[in-house]
């Protein structure tokens, strides 16, 4: 069974899938796949020097800064971006998928709505935190100011939304045991498999 799980900025899902790692459950993070992908694939090279031009690639190496900035001009430039990435993203996690083995696989993913992973997973999980909460450990994690942050939370899904469409919120503020959470989480999920 294949399950996305997603949350805004701060919200602590990579440790959420640190923890379900540890368990012995596999996680594909969509976003350092795509990292590698843009970085390793001779046809998103292809596809991003031909949207950015040569500056995308320096030294043969993925120039970050060059695609933020374009990233950054406008809107249509994130989507014709995205729409290079994204299709490879999914291609390499459906061939990931076929090579495990265990009952429940995990796809991380900050934008699995956003995106249209969610058609790519047989359920979605919402890590949820308070805002505030959220906003302090962004601040803290990417030393960088309340400014930056809200402007990051302000481009995302809003919190409400996502908890909604997902089948599954699981709680991690600082009051909420995580590894109980964990726990009735991964109880309620395997109660979905046998429904399959």
């Amino acid at each position: 069974m294949k399950i996305g799980i997603t949350g805004g900025i701060g919200s602590g899902k990579s440790y959420v899938c640190k923890k379900l790692i540890d368990k012995g459950y596999p996680v594909y993070s969509c976003d350092d796949e795509a990292k590698r992908l843009m970085q390793e694939s001779d046809e998103i090279r292809k596809q991003l020097t031909g949207l950015i031009g040569d500056e995308a690639y320096k030294g043969g190496k993925l120039n970050r800064t060059a695609i933020a900035q374009y990233l950054f001009q406008n809107k249509n430039n994130a989507e014709r971006i995205n729409q290079i990435v994204h299709p490879a993203v999914r291609l390499d996690m459906e061939e990931w998928y076929k090579c495990q083995r265990p009952t429940l696989c995990f796809v991380e993913s900050a934008i699995l709505f956003e995106a249209g992973f969610d058609s790519a997973v047989d359920a979605t999980v919402m890590v949820f935190a308070d805002d505030d909460v959220r906003l302090q450990r962004a601040m803290k994690r990417d030393n960088t100011d309340s400014e930056n942050v809200q402007r990051r939370m302000a481009q995302q899904l809003p919190q409400q939304e996502v908890c909604q469409r997902a089948d599954y919120t699981l709680h991690n503020n600082p009051t909420d045991d995580i590894d109980e959470e964990i726990n009735k989480m991964i109880n309620y999920l395997k109660s979905l498999t046998f429904n399959h």
